[in-house]
C-alpha cells in the first residue's frame, strides 16, 4: 500500500475505535448473532481479487466486531472482564507495526529490556527476593502450564506425579497438570471450607495417602482470587505445608494478583511471596488489551532449567551475549512485544492512578455486598474477598426451596442477557446456582453497579411473581 493509503486506513480505524470507546456507556454490554446469519455474509471461498481496504474495514466494523461481549463496558460484570487503557491499545498497534518478536535479545533488545523492567515490577509487588524472575505470557493458562513444567523439572521428573488444587480452581490448572504429565486420576481436587478456601487438613490427608500409595506429590496449586467467587486460599498455611513436605507451591493469581499494587490487596494476599511460582494476568486487573499474562518464579533458574534448549538456527547470539533470552524461559519462541503496552500505560498514567483503579473495584464490591444485604429481594451467597460478588434473588416472605430459587434466578439471567443495561453471569456454589458480578473496570462507578442491582431486583420480583 502507498503511504497515503496506509494513513487513510489507519485514520479510519482510529476513528472507529475512539467512537466505539467514547460511546460504550450508551451501547449494550453484549451483542451476538447466529452463525447462519454471519455465514451468509462471510462464508464461501476466499476472493480471487481484492477490494478497497476502507470498504473491508467498514464491513468488519459494522458486521463482525460488534457481535461480541463488550468486555470494557462499564456495566459488563460477567466472567472476568477487561478494560484496556488507550495507550495499551496503541502500544499493541505499534508492536504489530514494528513487527516485534521478543524471542531473543539479538532479535529485539528494546522490548526484551522492557520485559525485564515489567517483571522486576512484578517481583517487587509480589515481594519476591532478587533471585526471582519470569516472563510475560499470553495468559494465565499459559503461565500455569509453564509453572507446572518447572515444578516437574524441579521435582526430578517424577514417574507418578500428583497435583493438588481446590475444587474451586480454574479449569486451566487442571489442563496444565495434564500437560505437565499428571494423569487425570492423579489430579486431586481438594474440598473447600464454607468460605470456598482450600481445606489444608484435607490436603495433608490426601498427600499422605498418595505418598503411601506410591505417588509423588509434584505441586500444590493455590488460588489468589478464584474466578467463581474471588476467594483466596489460606496462602500462609499452604506455604508452611509445602515447605514441610518439599512440594512446589504455585499460586494462580490470574484474576486477583494485581490487587497487590494496593495496600488493601497486599493484606488480602499475604503469603503469596512464599510461593515457588505466581501467575498473574495484566489483561484483567491491570487494564491491558489481550493477551498479556505473566509468570514469576522465586528462583528464576527453574524456568531456564526447564525450557532452555539449544537451536542451531538461533546460535548467532554473540551480540547480546550474557543477556536474557525470554524464549529460554517458556514455551514460545515467536513472542509478541507484550511488555510495551504495560510500560506505556504506566508511564502515561502513573502507578497512583492504577492503584486508585484497582481499589475502586475492591470498594465497589463491598458496596454491592452491603446493597444486597439490605435488599429484601436479594441474598448474598459468599463473602466478598476481592471484586466478585455472588448473590441470588430470594424475595422475603416467599418460602422457596433451592430448586425454585434456581428457576427464578435462571429466568433473571436470561432476561439480563438480552437487556440493554448491563451484563453479568452465573456460577455454581457447591451445587447451588448463584448470580455473580465481577467489578474490574476502571470506568465503572457506583451508579453503574447500583443501576444493575436495581434492575436485578425488578427482574427478580417479576420472575418470582410469575411462578
Amino acid at each position: 500500500m502507498t503511504p497515503q493509503a496506509m494513513r487513510r486506513l489507519a485514520h479510519k480505524a482510529v476513528e472507529v475505535l475512539v467512537e466505539r470507546i467514547s460511546g460504550l456507556d450508551k451501547a449494550n454490554a453484549w451483542d451476538g448473532e447466529f452463525r447462519e446469519v454471519l455465514d451468509e455474509q462471510f462464508g464461501g471461498p476466499p476472493p480471487e481479487d481484492g477490494r478497497p481496504a476502507e470498504e473491508v474495514l467498514e464491513q468488519v466494523a459494522g458486521n463482525v466486531l460488534p457481535y461480541a461481549a463488550r468486555l470494557d463496558h462499564p456495566r459488563f460484570f460477567g466472567f472476568v472482564p477487561s478494560s484496556p487503557t488507550w495507550p495499551g491499545v496503541v502500544a499493541d498497534f505499534l508492536a504489530a507495526g514494528f513487527n516485534i518478536n521478543s524471542c531473543t535479545w539479538l532479535v529485539s533488545s528494546g522490548t526484551s529490556h522492557l520485559e525485564l523492567v515489567i517483571t522486576e515490577w512484578m517481583r517487587e509487588w509480589i515481594g519476591y527476593p532478587e533471585t526471582a524472575g519470569g516472563l510475560l505470557t499470553s495468559s494465565g493458562s499459559t503461565a500455569s502450564v509453564e509453572a507446572l513444567v518447572a515444578a516437574r523439572d524441579a521435582a526430578g521428573h517424577p514417574a507418578r506425579p500428583a497435583v493438588y488444587m481446590s475444587d474451586q480452581s480454574h479449569s486451566a490448572l487442571k489442563r496444565a497438570a495434564l500437560i505437565a504429565g499428571a494423569r487425570r486420576e492423579h489430579i486431586r481436587l481438594v474440598p473447600t471450607t464454607d468460605d470456598f478456601r482450600m481445606d489444608v487438613a484435607e490436603l495433608a490427608r490426601l498427600v499422605a495417602k498418595d505418598r503411601g500409595d506410591g505417588l509423588q506429590p509434584m505441586a500444590v496449586c493455590a488460588n489468589a482470587g478464584t474466578a467463581s467467587t474471588g476467594s483466596i486460599d489460606p496462602l500462609v498455611e499452604m506455604a508452611n505445608f509445602c515447605d514441610a513436605e518439599g512440594v512446589w507451591l504455585h499460586v494462580d493469581a490470574a484474576y486477583g494478583g494485581f490487587a497487590l499494587v494496593t495496600e488493601d490487596g497486599r493484606k488480602r494476599l499475604a503469603g503469596i511471596e512464599r510461593a515457588d511460582s505466581v501467575g498473574m494476568d495484566a489483561h484483567k486487573w491491570f487494564f491491558q488489551p489481550y493477551e498479556v499474562g505473566g509468570l514469576m518464579v522465586k528462583d528464576a533458574r527453574h524456568l531456564e532449567n526447564a525450557f532452555a534448549i539449544g537451536n542451531d538456527v538461533l546460535q548467532d547470539t554473540v551480540w547480546g551475549s550474557n543477556h536474557p533470552n525470554f524464549a529460554d524461559r517458556g514455551q514460545q519462541l515467536s513472542r509478541a512485544g507484550r511488555a510495551l503496552k504495560i510500560w506505556m500505560s504506566v508511564q502515561t498514567f502513573g502507578m497512583a492512578r492504577f492503584r486508585e483503579a484497582v481499589q475502586n473495584g475492591l470498594d465497589l464490591a463491598q458496596r454491592a455486598r452491603a446493597y444486597i444485604e439490605d435488599s429484601p429481594t436479594l441474598e448474598p451467597m459468599t463473602p466478598v474477598s476481592l471484586g466478585i460478588v455472588c448473590f441470588r434473588v430470594n424475595p422475603a416472605g416467599r418460602a422457596c426451596n433451592d430448586e425454585e430459587l434456581e428457576e427464578i434466578n435462571r429466568k433473571v439471567l436470561v432476561r439480563v442477557f438480552w437487556d440493554e443495561l448491563a451484563f453479568f453471569s452465573s456460577t455454581s456454589l457447591k451445587g447451588v446456582f448463584s448470580l455473580r458480578i465481577c467489578i474490574l473496570n476502571h470506568t465503572t462507578t457506583w451508579e453503574d453497579v447500583r443501576r444493575t442491582l436495581d434492575r436485578v431486583v425488578e427482574l427478580g420480583q417479576e420472575a418470582a411473581a410469575g411462578r
